[in-house]
């Protein structure tokens, strides 16, 4: 299928209405890759379900601009249909629009309708973001083709609000397990509740609040954060349970890295528990040291925030590439049943990227 690339509109509303849940991006992939492939002045790739596409112009710097092609899953929120947004402009209402189907589509208007960029592009629209980070096709692309990652200056087409976000928080998922000794709930002294014995790991939780706040890395402000998610325990309602595990979420600053983060929480429910780290993904600082950086928040001219929660810019950052989010769409609609996205915003987000590419 060839997407109507020159209608942006049109575009973002095929994207959406090609479902692309996690795992399932082949039929949108395959949509993507016709689509670039027939503009002649890219170079088009692709490895499983994830599509690139170069131009090779022999300019003076690249850039490597990328966004995921899947979504959660559909909540009878397809097809998609315009709205009328809060303030009475236009929406397109459906899941993906926000997360993030409007920057792919800015991406591929802006890709085929830019032949003569004044760096050279690497646009990357890759599969699996949403999922498990051992599936993420950027991941699996950094490991096995870093040199298509490589770039003074990488831009996640992550939803910004159309404003450009820097850099990214880390995230550490861990769970601590309390054991006990099962018994009939009729003669509960003889045996040892796990799910009471949680209690202290909780509390330890609420009592640290206070010291995770703001923390500024590089001139921006981020939240950490600490967090259970998930508790779990018992087999039968007439059963003293002997296991019970909680999830913990830890968000921390971009300034601290994957070990130190760990070694943080393993101090904390020291003797709380059985500690096991579930995954770790280290944050990004915000590189806006860089002149393409600056040269980018110049361009596209926007107000610089904080990231709030993780994205694939910390790949690039792990590669050396600064990096930066920016793409369309309110982050607080991302994921749910009433996700929709101005487009005044997308066309906004289109016209920076351009003006950028050609300045």
């Amino acid at each position: 299928m060839l997407l109507p690339a020159g209608d942006l509109v049109a575009l973002l509303k095929t994207v959406v209405d090609t479902p692309s849940v996690s795992g399932d991006e082949g039929a949108l992939a395959d949509a993507v890759e016709t689509t670039l492939r027939a503009a002649q002045h890219l170079q088009v790739g692709r490895q499983g379900n994830t599509v690139w596409a170069r131009t090779e112009l022999g300019r003076a710097s690249r850039v490597v601009i990328a966004g995921h092609l899947d979504t959660v899953p559909v909540a009878g929120n397809l097809p998609s249909r315009i709205v009328d947004g809060p303030d009475g402009q236009p929406m397109l209402w459906g899941r993906g629009t926000v997360d993030m189907k409007g920057g792919v589509a800015v991406m591929l208007h802006v890709a085929t309708e830019t032949p003569t960029p004044s760096r050279d592009v690497t646009w990357i629209f890759y599969d699996c973001e949403e999922v498990e980070a051992v599936r993420n096709g950027l991941g699996r692309l950094a490991a096995s083709q870093p040199e298509l990652l490589a770039g003074d200056l990488a831009v996640l087409m992550e939803p910004t609000n159309g404003l450009v976000e820097g850099g990214c928080q880390g995230s550490l998922r861990f769970t601590v397990a309390t054991r006990g000794v099962a018994a009939h709930s009729a003669r509960g002294w003889l045996g040892s509740n796990a799910i009471h014995a949680v209690a202290p790991v909780l509390t330890r939780i609420v009592e640290a609040q206070p010291t995770f706040g703001e923390v500024e890395v590089d001139g921006l402000t981020y939240r950490e954060g600490l967090n259970a998610t998930m508790i779990s325990g018992g087999v039968a309602s007439n059963v003293i349970p002997d296991r019970c595990v909680v999830q913990i979420n830890y968000r921390f600053a971009p300034s601290v890295s994957a070990d130190q983060a760990e070694a943080k929480m393993r101090a904390l429910f020291d003797g709380s528990g059985d500690f096991e780290v579930l995954d770790v993904s280290a944050g990004a600082r915000p590189g806006l040291d860089s002149p393409a950086a600056q040269g980018f928040v110049a361009a596209v001219g926007v107000e610089v925030g904080p990231k709030y929660g993780w994205t694939d810019v910390a790949r690039f950052s792990a590669l050396g590439v600064p990096a930066l989010n920016f793409g369309p769409g309110d982050p607080s609609l991302a994921h749910r049943d009433d996700e929709a996205v101005a487009l005044s915003q997308v066309r906004a987000c289109a016209e920076a990227l351009t003006r950028w590419l050609e300045a």
